[in-house]
């Protein structure tokens, strides 16, 4: 069977191309696809998703399917993407022996929004700049906190009414600090990670900043 593989930074430099189709036996799972692609050996941390939806690596695959191949940012931790975000996906990242709580925030879109109907957003962020903050911002709640891991992902691009727009996983040996770290997180992630908001909604649009 084919299926549609999108590759990005790296792994598309190191192929050539961002976009191409592969032939897969019937039977074939997400795991199977770098291994198809012939391009070295495979660097810890990808993710995939399939269709545009985070996909674990058993997830049969069938034809016609789009696999996007998603390299490691700062350590596979800290992602900015235009795919569709799973909780799973995060908190598999932060789970640890020693952890005896796991703590997430799901931030989402809503319908309303400053006494106005809000039709979708769109997230803007200063790549490269955006994960290094990130992962600063998680360091430095490691040292304030007992942690044992901390992992955000966040959408860039359009974001629909109800989509997830950000996922937050903290894992600590206690659950208190791991739910203050979160909440922490979020409320820090928003004024100090440069990405910027814009509401579009029934009349207009604006661009609401860090600190939204």
């Amino acid at each position: 069977m084919k299926v549609r593989v999108r590759l990005f930074a790296a792994l598309r430099e190191r192929m050539g191309s961002s976009d191409l189709e592969i032939d897969l036996p019937d039977g074939a799972v997400v795991g199977d696809v770098y291994a198809a692609l012939s391009i070295g050996d495979e660097p810890p941390g990808l993710l995939f998703a399939v269709n545009r939806t985070y996909a674990e690596r058993v997830e049969l695959l069938h034809a016609g399917d789009e696999v996007a191949v998603i390299p490691p940012v700062s350590g596979g931790a800290f992602v900015l993407t235009e795919e569709r975000l799973t909780v799973d996906v995060v908190v598999d990242e932060v789970r640890r022996d020693e952890a005896g709580a796991v703590a997430t925030f799901v931030g989402t879109t809503r319908r309303r929004s400053r006494d106005r109907d809000v039709l979708y957003l769109e997230y803007e962020a200063y790549e490269g700049m955006a994960e290094q903050v990130m992962g600063d911002l998680a360091e430095s709640l490691k040292r304030r906190h007992d942690l044992c891991e901390v992992a955000i992902h966040h959408r860039v691009g359009r974001v629909e009414i109800g989509d997830t727009s950000v996922v937050i996983a903290v894992s600590s040996p206690h659950r208190a600090e791991a739910l203050a770290a979160c909440r922490e997180a979020i409320d820090e992630l928003k004024v100090s990670v440069p990405l910027w908001k814009k509401e579009v909604y029934e009349g207009g649009e604006e661009w609401i900043g860090r600190g939204s």
